[in-house]
């Protein structure tokens, strides 16, 4: 376990990519605590959330390929980011090359942690959206926090979506029936330094009463 404070942990869980070690193995066990801990988000009772771990080799390099295509097919949007961004210019050149890295070496993570949650959110009403995303993220933000905690690294991915009934053949869901939320790549991190990252000033973001 690392000595973080709350708020250091909250305000240094980044999005890793580079800094993922590809060669140490991750113990089961210590996925599976940080699991149990995912679970004690405010889950509602009529929500099913379940979380597939991948470590087989074979399975990986499927759900690789399929985040390759995938990634493919958002470079023209992330074309536009780059000349459209609030960030500076640099910093999101910095961010995509990070992106493209975990593209091209993602089969070599130890660990896959696909979210899922039972029912599918196509078509429906966005109350009904609202209640399935609002169920399934903050148990996987946990999850994320409880590896933070671990001297795992993670990154809330999603690129293999486009071609999530694949995804699913691979790793055997009922398609129909349950829906992916993310895929998380984990591993442990080349060094646990990790700081804050640079945000928008709160007054650009901060509204009080009206915007």
């Amino acid at each position: 376990m690392l000595n973080l404070t709350n708020d250091e942990l909250l305000t240094t869980t980044r999005a890793v990519r580079k800094r993922l070690d590809l060669s140490r193995p991750v113990e089961l066990e210590v996925i599976e605590r940080c699991i149990e801990i995912a679970l004690q988000a405010p889950i509602p009772p009529v929500m099913k959330v379940h979380f597939i771990v991948v470590t087989d080799s074979d399975q990986r390099r499927a759900l690789a390929d399929l985040y390759r295509r995938g990634n493919d097919q958002v470079a023209q949007v992330r074309d536009q980011a780059v000349t459209s961004a609030w960030t500076e210019q640099a910093t999101l050149t910095k961010i995509l090359s990070s992106a493209q890295y975990l593209a091209d070496h993602l089969q070599e993570v130890p660990v896959y942690v696909i979210p899922c949650i039972e029912g599918r959110s196509d078509d429906a009403p966005i109350t009904w959206q609202a209640g399935i995303w609002g169920t399934i993220f903050p148990a996987t933000w946990s999850f994320m926090l409880a590896a933070r905690s671990r001297g795992l690294g993670s990154t809330l991915t999603g690129n293999h979506l486009f071609f999530e009934r694949e995804a699913a053949t691979i790793l055997g869901i009922p398609y129909e029936q349950v829906m992916q939320a993310a895929l998380i790549p984990v591993a442990y991190t080349q060094g646990t330094d990790f700081k804050p990252a640079q945000r928008r000033p709160l007054g650009d973001v901060l509204h009080r009463n009206r915007w």
